[in-house]
């Protein structure tokens, strides 16, 4: 289908911009609670400075790539992302550096969605005579920062569902061997999620079938924080999560469940905390107030079904393997959401496909679900 109405953008704009957003995701992982931002300075058609922003209380890319440009910033013209920011934070503005290094144009992607922003940093240049364009390659500067623009507007940590499955819709056989439904191109790309997510769940029955590592296997840094959700602590004494060196382990559990256990894993640093009751919506606020940005779900059926039913996933990644597994008791990726309908079935919207390997990847976002009041037993 041919798109109509785009903002005709001249290629050196669009090509600065995509230089910009590959810049902004050497901070994936790294930024939480701020945005993926990337800056490219350009005078008469050289790039003269480029930065990224590498982390909460570190200068901002705006900043970056001034520094490395010095005085040619003079007259230049500056890509990125985001629109520069115009208030006080953990750093100063950078429109007043922008101003202050005398750009004569800013290329903007978006608008900022955070209040403190949101076009004030436009307006702030212009009363500065500095020209600025925005919306260029806007729908990929958007897609970036799905996480950040989503916990600016709803106030909660933006939430991925993982699943691989086989062509039958099996996550694992009817004994529960579930290594590997998909391929290893398809595991790399699971791998490289985890690196831009600041948190990864699962629940009991994950540590206690896969004994899973959760970490980025050297796809990236930095590893996410490895949470595990079980209301009665039935958890094995050993398991590759509670080794802290590789990465750091949170354990969620209802109180006053097993206090030799919790003892047990708080000495090999392992943080334990506690709900009553332990909700998905319960380890989502606490995520929100550590400041994360986006937490992936890679849990059992069970677990996933809460999760979406009490609003905490709002994006799919669905790996489909070209496999059949068959049996009447092998797992599905989602367990009972109480839906008898099939008008009822929750639609993906925005949906793409691409191949890895053999295998292949459906992402697609979760519209509204209706408020559902489902009660599912988390073991």
């Amino acid at each position: 289908m041919t798109q109509t109405n785009l903002p005709d953008f001249p290629d050196r704009d669009r090509r600065m911009m995509r230089h910009s957003l590959d810049l902004a995701r050497r901070g994936l992982g790294k930024t939480a609670p701020n945005p993926l931002v990337g800056c490219v300075i350009v005078d008469e058609d050289e790039i003269v400075g480029e930065g990224f922003h590498p982390g909460a209380g570190q200068p901002h890319a705006e900043v970056f790539a001034l520094r490395e440009a010095g005085e040619r910033a003079r007259g230049a013209t500056v890509y990125v992302n985001l629109e520069p920011c115009n208030h006080y934070g953990r750093t100063p503005p950078c429109t007043e550096a922008l101003i202050e290094a005398g750009v004569a144009k800013v290329v903007a992607g978006m608008v900022d969605p955070n209040p403190l922003v949101a076009g004030r940093g436009i307006e702030r240049l212009r009363g500065a005579g500095i020209e600025v364009v925005a919306g260029v390659e806007e729908e990929d500067c958007r897609q970036l920062n799905e996480a950040f623009i989503h916990r600016i507007l709803h106030r909660e940590p933006f939430g991925i569902l993982k699943y691989a499955m086989t062509l039958d819709g099996k996550i694992a056989t009817d004994t529960g061997h579930s290594a590997w439904v998909t391929g290893p191109d398809a595991r790399r790309e699971v791998h490289r999620l985890r690196v831009a997510c600041d948190a990864v769940v699962v629940g009991g029955n994950t540590v206690r079938r896969d004994n899973p590592h959760l970490t980025t296997h050297g796809q990236g840094e930095p590893n996410p924080l490895r949470a595990v959700m079980s209301r009665t602590l039935d958890l094995p004494w050993e398991a590759r999560l509670w080794d802290t060196s590789e990465a750091p382990t949170v354990v969620f559990a209802e109180a006053g469940r097993r206090p030799d256990f919790r003892a047990h894993l708080e000495k090999q640093g392992v943080e334990v905390v506690e709900f009553s009751p332990l909700t998905p919506a319960q380890v989502m606020a606490y995520f929100y107030e550590r400041q994360f940005l986006s937490v992936l779900w890679e849990c059992g059926g069970r677990l996933a079904a809460e999760a979406i039913a009490r609003g905490a996933v709002h994006k799919i990644w669905a790996f489909i393997a070209p496999k059949i597994i068959g049996g009447r008791t092998a797992p599905s990726p989602v367990g009972d959401l109480g839906l008898t309908r099939m008008t009822e079935a929750l639609a993906l919207e925005r949906v793409t496909l691409r191949s890895l390997g053999p295998d292949y990847l459906i992402e697609g976002y979760l519209g509204d679900r209706g408020g559902s009041n489902i009660d599912l037993e988390m073991p």
